[in-house]
């Protein structure tokens, strides 16, 4: 089995031992090479060297894990991201399409994280962007969304996607320019990160951006009447909602 290197980031020593003590005991393929409590530290670190994975926290004594890859950007390292059970962080890790182990993990979880960190794509300056951008602002609806599909990673605009549609486990979004993009996650996924921002579930096989309706027909049995002249239908269950929601606009 080919030996694998790392380098674990974390501020606090605890976690950072544990870690460490995990990936000796189940993960003997792994060699940690150094470990970092803290920007400085990693950025010393990874100016000698370069791991073959790279286990970063995201919240740090002196800064954050977006500072360490700043200061490194042609850094090659398979980056697994540690954060803490926080809802905005795991949010944030949603819509920028990109992995994480959520403390406290189990083994398991570490172990899925390794299989999938070894055939991992590095993350993208955009989606990085968008995950920075939603942690340091979590309170703010995000402006932007990483959708992956089945040959590449596009980040778009919130406000730029009209519709999804199910698609057996599959999400088709349909954009404002007309462009369609098929997704591997299904409706629920995007339903129950989106609710929060002006996207209602109006069908089972619908989600909408509120602001591209132009109105409600309530005759046979209920539908929406898109800006594009879309029709999309409304459950019975969905219609009470759809005019409250309506009404507030």
């Amino acid at each position: 089995m080919k030996k694998l290197t790392a380098i674990l980031v974390d501020d606090m020593p605890t976690a950072l031992d544990m870690l460490q003590n995990d990936l000796t005991q189940f993960h003997p393929e792994i060699e940690v090479i150094g470990t970092a409590k803290s920007v400085v530290e990693a950025s010393k670190i990874l100016r000698k060297q370069q791991p073959d994975i790279l286990f970063l926290d995201i919240m740090l004594g002196d800064g954050t894990g977006f500072d360490v890859l700043e200061i490194h950007p042609n850094l090659s390292s398979k980056i697994i991201f540690v954060t803490a059970s926080d809802e905005y962080a795991i949010k944030a890790f949603k819509f920028a399409a990109i992995d994480y182990v959520l403390k406290p993990y189990s083994n398991e979880d570490l172990t899925n994280a390794i299989n999938k960190a070894k055939d991992q794509i590095k993350p993208d300056k955009e989606q990085l962007t968008v995950l920075q951008q939603s942690i340091a602002k979590p309170n703010q609806r995000p402006k932007k969304i990483s959708l992956n599909t089945s040959d590449k990673i596009m980040v778009v605009n919130l406000d730029d996607i009209i519709r999804c549609q199910s698609d057996n486990n599959y999400t088709e979004f349909f954009m404002n320019d007309g462009q369609k993009i098929l997704v591997g996650k299904t409706l629920k996924h995007f339903a129950d990160m989106l609710k929060e921002f002006d996207f209602l579930r109006v069908h089972q096989s619908h989600l909408i951006n509120i602001q591209f309706i132009k109105e409600f027909i309530k005759s046979d049995g209920g539908y929406l009447v898109l800006k594009n002249k879309t029709t999309i239908p409304v459950s019975v269950r969905k219609k009470n909602e759809v005019i409250q929601v309506l009404e507030k606009m």
